[in-house]
């Protein structure tokens, strides 16, 4: 099971991650808080004071066509926000 599905790049969590030191990640919806601190500590070579999880619901959307109306959902998933310690830093650009 890979547990970092990818990372989440807003404007929102980029001002959080120079402001608190937080960064946002889309995580399998099977892995605990454990999993995933441990996870970022490999990938990233960082230490990880604290993981806060969320999970988000499918959307129900629907849209007009000349067949008639198509209705459907968005995908559920998990987020995870994860607080590094003092003085560490994930650059996510640095493989661009």
């Amino acid at each position: 099971m890979e547990i970092l599905i990818k990372p989440i790049v807003t404007e929102k969590f980029t001002e959080q991650a120079e402001s608190l030191n937080r960064y946002a990640f889309v995580v399998d919806k099977r892995a605990n808080k454990i999993q995933i601190k441990s996870a970022v500590q490999q990938l990233y070579s960082v230490n990880v004071a604290e993981v806060n999880t969320m999970v988000y619901g499918g959307k129900k959307k629907s849209r007009n066509t000349k067949a008639g109306v198509i209705s459907g959902r968005t995908s559920s998933y998990k987020k995870a926000i994860i607080t590094l310690a003092k003085g560490e830093v994930i650059d996510f650009y640095s493989n661009i």
